[in-house]
């Protein structure tokens, strides 16, 4: 699958959409996916999709520090396997990047927006070059801040009214990186000017509200939001990936579109893929994969035996399967580090 990047106009037939209110929105030709493979199977690419976008968003990096333009072959590159994982089997993917976050931020930031803006465009049925676009979109929308000094990025204090402007010029430095370059596609462009703009307009840089913001922005918005809220900065921690959705969920019509909000709730599940959690055994346990039936029943890997101890070997439980009298539940969400569990260290020893 090629996707040109440098299109002004689509090389494939999109969806077409109103401007009316996202209730109200067309589609044309939407996609019915499923997942195609088990998530054990695909974990593997997913991985490999993983170290191929960390390698490609490291050299992207490097060459808007060293002045060099940026790459278009570098961009697709890292998005093209990225996409194609997501499409096979979202939860593999998001099983995998749950558990290898880059130290980085910025850098595993954007391959986290990159690969839940490709989730999110699978869920809404888009076709796949959009889906493309918007995994590019998601990939670039914050390279505008190699040109911040990282000291007002990792501040962890409140700002002057001036380093506020100083941080939001990212945006137009970000339109800059790319109008340099020979990346022309408009939905790329939408997300990179439209991601920080707010339902209520209330964001930047331009202050739109409602339906006036690009749909592809309004969808990258949460999702840099969401992102953002479940990584671990310098001046506060993650929180869950289930604490970060009901915190959106309670900007709906104010920051972000109510039915945007709740159809992000819905790609993801009440309890994300790769989220940790504590069971009503008192086992933890990571989720692996969502049950479309029963949203609060996902799959999950058990790690811990009620005492919280490490299993030897970790065991896989469906708990929508379940006898009804003997049901196991999830009680609450975690973090990692909460009773010095990682589910990354665990995973991956």
């Amino acid at each position: 699958m090629y996707v040109d990047l440098r299109r002004q106009v689509p090389i494939a037939p999109r969806p077409a959409l109103t401007r009316t209110s996202l209730s109200g929105t067309r589609f044309k030709d939407t996609v019915q996916y499923a997942d195609r493979i088990p998530v054990e199977e695909e974990a593997p690419r997913a991985h490999a999709a993983l170290d191929n976008a960390g390698e490609m968003v490291d050299r992207i990096y490097e060459d808007i520090a060293s002045g060099r333009e940026l790459s278009v072959e570098r961009v697709e590159q890292a998005v093209r396997p990225l996409v194609a994982s997501v499409l096979r089997s979202a939860d593999a993917f998001f099983l995998v990047e749950g558990l290898r976050r880059h130290d980085n931020y910025s850098y595993s930031h954007s391959i986290g927006c990159s690969a839940l803006a490709a989730a999110f465009g699978r869920h809404m049925g888009f076709a796949e070059e959009t889906i493309l676009s918007l995994a590019a979109g998601g990939l670039l929308m914050d390279v505008g801040k190699t040109r911040v000094p990282e000291n007002l990025l990792r501040y962890p204090g409140s700002l002057s009214p001036a380093e506020v402007d100083v941080v939001r010029s990212h945006v137009a430095a970000a339109l800059a990186i790319v109008s340099e370059s020979d990346i022309t596609d408009q939905d790329v462009l939408d997300i990179l000017r439209s991601h920080h703009e707010r339902h209520d307009g209330s964001g930047y840089p331009d202050g739109l509200a409602g339906n006036m913001i690009p749909i592809t922005g309004r969808m990258l918005g949460i999702i840099d939001t969401y992102d953002a809220m479940i990584s671990p900065r310098p001046y506060r921690p993650a929180i869950s990936r289930h604490h970060a959705l009901r915190q959106i969920y309670a900007t709906r019509n104010t920051l972000f579109q109510a039915e945007m909000i709740e159809r992000f709730q819905v790609c993801l599940g009440v309890y994300p893929t790769g989220s940790l959690v504590e069971l009503s055994t008192g086992e933890v346990a990571v989720v692996m994969a969502q049950n479309q039936v029963r949203r609060l029943r996902p799959k999950v890997v058990v790690l811990t035996r009620p005492n919280k101890q490490p299993l030897e070997d970790f065991r896989q439980v469906d708990l929508m399967l379940q006898d009804q009298g003997a049901a196991v539940d999830i009680v609450r969400s975690l973090v990692a580090g909460d009773y010095g569990i990682d589910a990354a260290d665990l995973f991956l020893k």
